[in-house]
Formats: C-alpha cells, structure tokens, sequence
C-alpha cells in the first residue's frame, strides 16, 4: 500500500521546523528557500497551510515535461524527476497548480519533494503531527497527499 504525506493546517503552527529539515536533508544548508515543502501563511485568517507535492495520480508536471524527465517511480509510488534528461525548461513549475514544482535558483534545476526515499524528514520532525507519513488507505488515489482536515 502506497505511503503518502497527510497534511493538517489546523494542526500547523508556523515553526517552519519541516522546512529547514528539508533544506539539510537535500541541501546540506539550512536555508528554506532551499526545501521541497513550503508553510504558507494565510494573513488574512491566521492560519499556516504546510505545501508539497501530492505525488498526483495524473501529474501534470510529468504531463508538459518535452523530454519526459519526469515519471511516477512504481515500486515506490512518488513522482520522479531525471535530472539526467531534464533541459531545464521550467514547463514543469508552470503546471504544477499547487506550486510544489519549484527551481533552485543557486543551481538553475526544478526539484521537488521526493518524500526522502520513504523517511520523510518533515514528518518525522513536525512535533505538532500537521505533517504525517502514513498509508493511503481511503484517500483519494488521484492525488497523494491530501489535507486531512478536507
């Protein structure tokens, strides 16, 4: 059974503790601007809303990548980039409708979350549980990573 991230913003305080986790998992630095998940604050109502990718069933960044670089991984479930094949045409960012496809602009490449090859840093440090590794059962297959307060 495929694992997935579970997302609760109403469990979120805003430490942005998963970001800099992140950032030294994949980076080596600790820099947010860096990490593969991104807590935004909606000033309006208060809240902070953890986003990453949701691994989507029919994912529209592998669906506009030209040269296929970007493909669903099926012994694990997640969605992939090859960087080996990537030309760097940022198609991927532009479709990606929740803003989880996003280029490092120290390297020039697009990166996303890659769930930590099954030990996803964020999860295991978020200390409040808004952010939760846990199997997909009954959740919604066309997208990987759902809020759970939805």
């Amino acid at each position: 059974m495929t694992r997935v991230l579970a997302l609760d913003h109403e469990r979120c305080t805003g430490c942005r503790l998963c970001e800099l986790v992140c950032a030294v998992r994949h980076e080596g630095v600790s820099n947010p601007e860096r990490s593969r998940i991104k807590i935004v604050k909606w000033e309006w109502s208060g809240l902070f809303v953890p986003m990453t990718c949701r691994q989507c069933e029919q994912a529209t960044c592998a669906s506009v990548c030209p040269v296929k670089a970007i493909s669903r991984n099926e012994s694990s479930g997640r969605v992939d980039v090859n960087y080996n094949l990537c030309n760097g045409c940022l198609a991927c960012v532009v479709a990606c409708h929740r803003g989880a496809m996003r280029l490092d602009a120290e390297t020039g490449r697009v990166f996303k979350c890659d769930l930590c090859d099954g030990d996803p840093q964020c999860a295991r440090f978020c200390t409040t549980g808004a952010i939760e590794y846990t199997r997909m059962s009954g959740i919604d297959k066309r997208t990987a990573a759902v809020d759970k307060s939805e």
